[in-house]
């Protein structure tokens, strides 16, 4: 059984995986110690883990899964990989979109794979056909976008995002929410277009925290699949193990 970890912006997802399935996962705003003991003592045959942040992690807890787990990975840069990374720049490159790389190739080998994060930032990936990692694109997210009309003007209010909407927005609240969301709406839609004018037939995957709320509303075919981070990760666990 693989333990997987993805230590986010905000909080922290947990999972426990056998036979490339998810069996059990949760999330917490911190991970400690007592979290990871408390896991081993309710399921037995946790044997490796791999570790994933975007943020500082304590050392002590790095040193107490080095020492629990007979293989344990905290993935960087230089961790070998299932999928040819391209990037020109891979110190740079955030190892949640890397491991939702190898999430998206996993679950159509051999297809051209979009990926896209609707979560802090905005991001899509592409994934080649033939294994190869391309690199992408980074934005603002649904709600750094609110937050910084308000932040950076004297007298916008910060909106949150609502379901319903118009096209045109007859309050400043409405035009935000519209030409906010509209915004996300349109540039999600149009990198899609533009992948399938150059690449053939490509799968898109949505992933992250807002990709419900987006899900209905593309005019794209997508495919949401909210551990693809989660999926990904293990993979490059078991590639690593395996080696």
């Amino acid at each position: 059984m693989n333990l997987v970890i993805d230590i986010g912006n905000s909080n922290t997802k947990l999972a426990l995986f056998s036979n490339g399935r998810i069996r059990k996962s949760e999330q917490v705003e911190n991970l400690t110690i007592s979290i990871l003991n408390r896991i081993q003592s309710e399921h037995a045959g946790i044997k490796h883990s791999i570790l994933s942040a975007v943020r500082e992690v304590d050392p002590p807890l790095i040193d107490y899964l080095e020492s629990t787990f007979s293989h344990f990975i905290r993935l960087t840069e230089n961790t070998p990989l299932p999928i040819i990374n391209t990037y020109r720049t891979p110190a740079t490159l955030g190892m949640d979109r890397l491991a939702a790389a190898v999430g998206a190739n996993n679950i159509f080998p051999g297809k051209n794979v979009v990926v896209i994060d609707t979560g802090t930032a905005l991001t899509f990936d592409l994934v080649t056909a033939d294994n190869r990692y391309l690199g992408g694109n980074i934005s603002p997210g649904l709600k750094m976008r609110f937050k910084s009309l308000h932040h950076f003007t004297g007298s916008l209010p910060l909106c949150v995002e609502k379901d319903k909407f118009s096209v045109l927005g007859d309050t400043t609240e409405a035009a935000i929410v519209s030409g906010v969301q509209q915004g996300m709406i349109l540039e999600i839609d149009g990198f899609i277009d533009m992948m399938k004018a150059i690449y053939k037939e490509p799968e898109v995957i949505l992933t992250g925290g807002d990709s419900n709320f987006f899900d209905k509303k593309l005019k794209n075919s997508i495919f949401v699949n909210q551990n693809l981070v989660l999926i990904g990760l293990n993979e490059i666990l078991n590639f690593n193990v395996q080696q």
